[in-house]
């Protein structure tokens, strides 16, 4: 193909370096500053640029250009722009998503932790003898204090202190395994 590059008709020819290049040279700023304005973004406006003039370069016995090259060049840098700029947009959903599948994977994650710390909390204290897992009950989950738990259960104040102490000192041995120490010991305490 040998033709020659005008304002308003052009074919480009794989041969015709210096005309290729004459184009580049004239049009590079214009579109440049015009994909600039698109992306607000001075590097990937020049990286648009230069994929516009690459693929043309590429097709060039593909590509026939019958209108003007600065029409074809700047309608070129627009559409590249554009999808540069969708790319963005789906990946910034994708983000988002990937983010939001993680909060939920880890919400979930830690609500079945939850769930099986409550399981083997409440399979623990059905092993405890009754009286201690009474006084544990009425001091973890009552919130009941020592003197008050005596009280209620006619017991002497030293029983019910040794009981609860017995009731930790059995649900650290059980759930140990479960929670870090200091977590366990959090909990019970």
């Amino acid at each position: 193909m040998n033709v020659a590059i005008a304002d308003d008709v052009t074919f480009l020819s794989r041969d015709r370096e210096a005309e290729f290049e004459r184009v580049f040279k004239k049009h590079f700023k214009g579109l440049h500053a015009y994909a600039c304005t698109i992306l607000r973004d001075d590097i990937m406006a020049e990286e648009m640029v230069q994929n516009v003039f690459c693929r043309l370069w590429e097709k060039t016995d593909h590509i026939e250009i019958k209108e003007s090259v600065s029409g074809y060049l700047y309608r070129s840098v627009y559409h590249e722009s554009l999808n540069y700029i969708k790319h963005l947009k789906v990946r910034d959903a994708y983000q988002t998503y990937a983010i939001n599948q993680m909060e939920h994977s880890n919400n979930t994650a830690h609500h079945l932790e939850l769930k099986e710390l409550e399981q083997r909390l409440d399979s623990a204290l059905k092993e405890l003898p009754e009286k201690c897992r009474t006084i544990f009950q009425m001091s973890r989950f009552e919130e009941l204090k020592y003197q008050e738990i005596a009280d209620l259960l006619q017991l002497p104040l030293k029983t019910v202190e040794n009981q609860m102490g017995k009731a930790l000192r059995l649900l650290r041995l059980k759930l140990v395994d479960f929670l870090p120490a200091s977590i366990l010991l959090f909990l019970l305490s």
